[in-house]
């Protein structure tokens, strides 16, 4: 009978990082039913993550970016600094064009949607273990675009009132203590979350504190 060690060594070894346990038992449960596909380690958060890929060294891990503790884009520079033969593939909500460049700087090899995760994941998986990248086709072609020079630089829409309550906000500024702080009224203040969402396509204080800090206007 062929051994455990022999069919990991006969698999593409795989680490599942999503900081929801559902999502991540659906995950592999999906992968379970792929010949050549073994996921070896799972992982609720990054520092979890970077010590499961530390300790399996898997051909292949699932990146989500929403982690709890350190985002995926900073997971996937830790893990490359590993200097190990894995892969990564980004495991996200998000779309946008920023997040995917920012994941494939970090050191990803491909980008799938979870919205068609069911359908791309497998062959993600596959592609980037055998040395090549994927990117989902919703995404391809704002990275291109931005690539080319296409892309607006968000952080350019802003004005420099905005920016300042961009700062606050992700300071953890409510609206009235951002009001006092720069000298106008409560109601100003909610103007400009308003045109600050609009224009950067972001919807809740998370993302914008996200993209404050990726973007340099806060420190992490």
């Amino acid at each position: 009978m062929e051994s455990t060690a022999s069919r990991l060594q006969a698999a593409i070894t795989v680490v599942l990082v999503d900081d929801h346990r559902l999502v991540r038992e659906a995950l592999r449960q999906a992968l379970a039913q792929e010949d050549g596909v073994t996921v070896v380690a799972e992982a609720g958060d990054g520092q979890t993550a970077v010590d499961c890929v530390r300790q399996w060294q898997p051909d292949v891990v699932v990146l989500d970016i929403g982690l709890p503790d350190v985002n995926g884009i900073e997971v996937a520079a830790r893990i490359r600094k590993l200097k190990l033969r894995t892969r990564i593939v980004a495991l996200s909500a998000y779309t946008d064009s920023r997040f995917v460049t920012q994941m494939l700087r970090a050191g990803a090899s491909g980008y799938v949607s979870k919205a068609a995760a069911g359908n791309e994941l497998v062959g993600a998986i596959r592609t980037v273990a055998a040395g090549g990248s994927y990117l989902s086709p919703e995404v391809t072609g704002g990275v291109v675009a931005q690539f080319n020079g296409a892309g607006a630089d968000s952080a350019a829409l802003l004005g420099q009132r905005e920016r300042e309550v961009l700062r606050l906000i992700a300071d953890g500024a409510r609206s009235q203590a951002i009001a006092e702080t720069l000298h106008i009224s409560v109601a100003t203040v909610e103007v400009h979350r308003r045109n600050i969402m609009r224009k950067l396509g972001l919807h809740t204080v998370a993302e914008l504190t996200r993209y404050a800090v990726r973007e340099g206007i806060v420190s992490p």
